[in-house]
């Protein structure tokens, strides 16, 4: 970026400011420090790599509005077999990763009975309905809102009978905020020109939106928060405390609250204070091209929902996203995985070729489902804001402003109950 960014209007003193550490730079830990900074805190934020790889700035760039109902839920358990990676579908369960996943699904398996389902479903979509304006603030306060496309996505079928099952499925679902309507005539013909796959039927949403670049998004966030005087630190965090951390490399740090936004590595740092946090490594895959790619820029994100991928053009070029796959974090990736990716691409003519890099990511996923956002019980300065799962872009900005909120003790006890770790004993 270039010029210089301005401190913050009516921001206090140093000598009157709360301090807080953020642990964590991914885009949860990022926004979440910005919306402190924005509130009056002075903020050090610790990130564990000088460029961050994290599933945050690895995902599809989609702000899934539209996505209100968990995935943990009775539909997800009745279609569970054909979502199989050795079916076809993008769900992997590693046989050699059985110890990791097989608990987790038992704990899934609980959290998606109706009842316990129907409870998440609603706190979720109250969550949901709050991201977008959140994004239009963050990106506003980063002085970037071109980084946010509002203009909703696509979603394609590539038969008659799954466009028939996916019209429905999607007309009986709740969408939260977002609206969706059958693509015209027209515009099937534009998506049938550039895809060579046949395509039956699609729908457009309205309400749902993308980052014009996630490496661009990270960018201006880090610089926005160091030129408002945040303090960014490179190292690895041994552990967290009631207001402090410890160091791989020895160092203590202190302050008046500590904030956990480590994704997976989470449960581990919070583990001493007796917090159960049963997540998982949901690991996601996708293949990118550099930024001359032949696909316009100003087409939105499109779900090719038969093969379970989302494809998004971004300013740094086109990315093909797909898989689920349960396991360890470090566990290796899976080649398999992108040659699935793949062969995709090459049955829809995408032009993603061989040379697009690949990558992979751990999203930080909890049983229902749901974020965990709140207070460490029993430490007066430890707090957390992980999990997000697929919504990590999408419920950035809406978590940072509830984190802020809580720690100045302006956030509704009963907004932030169905997300507290408590849920999970």
């Amino acid at each position: 970026m270039t010029g210089v960014m301005p401190k913050p209007e009516n921001s206090p003193s140093a000598s009157d400011r709360r301090s807080a550490i953020v642990v964590g730079g991914g885009v949860i830990g990022t926004t979440t420090a910005l919306a402190l900074q924005r509130t009056g805190w002075a903020v050090t934020l610790i990130e564990g790599e000088e460029t961050p790889r994290a599933a945050s700035w690895g995902n599809a760039g989609h702000i899934a509005t539209e996505q209100a109902e968990p995935i943990a839920s009775p539909a997800m358990v009745r279609g569970f077999a054909k979502r199989l990676f050795w079916r076809g579908g993008a769900l992997a369960l590693p046989p050699r990763e059985i110890a990791t996943w097989l608990p987790f699904s038992l704990r899934l398996l609980k959290a998606a009975r109706p009842a316990n389902y129907e409870r998440a479903h609603q706190a979720l979509a109250g969550l949901l309905a709050q991201a977008m304006p959140a994004w239009q603030r963050h990106v506003a306060a980063l002085g970037a809102p071109e980084l946010l496309r509002p203009h909703g996505h696509v979603v394609l079928w590539e038969t008659p009978k799954s466009a028939a099952r996916g019209l429905a499925s999607w007309q009986a679902a709740d969408t939260g905020t977002a609206r969706f309507r059958p693509l015209t005539e027209a515009e099937l013909g534009d998506w049938r020109a550039r895809i060579r796959s046949p395509i039956a039927g699609g729908i457009r949403f309205e309400g749902s939106g993308q980052i014009a670049d996630p490496t661009r998004l990270a960018e201006t966030a880090t610089a926005r928060f160091v030129a408002d005087g945040g303090t960014r630190i490179v190292a690895h965090v041994e552990t967290v405390g009631d207001g402090e951390v410890r160091l791989v490399d020895g160092r203590r740090l202190s302050a008046d609250q500590v904030v956990v936004t480590a994704g997976v590595a989470s449960a581990a740092l919070l583990r001493p204070f007796g917090v159960k946090a049963p997540i998982i490594a949901e690991r996601g895959y996708h293949l990118q091209t550099g930024p001359e790619v032949d696909w316009p820029a100003d087409l939105p994100p499109v779900v090719f929902e038969d093969r379970s991928m989302i494809v998004t053009r971004f300013a740094g070029g086109m990315r093909a996203a797909s898989i689920v796959e349960f396991a360890r974090a470090e566990a290796k990736p899976d080649p398999a995985k992108w040659n699935r990716l793949r062969h995709h691409i090459a049955a829809l003519g995408l032009p993603i070729g061989e040379d697009a890099r690949p990558w992979m990511g751990a999203r930080p996923t909890l049983p229902d489902y749901l974020p965990a956002i709140g207070r460490v019980p029993g430490a007066t300065g430890l707090s957390y804001a992980f999990g997000h799962n697929h919504l990590g872009l999408t419920l950035a900005p809406i978590t940072g402003e509830l984190v802020a909120a809580m720690l100045s003790g302006n956030a509704m006890a009963g907004q932030l109950k169905p997300f507290e770790l408590g849920r999970f004993g």
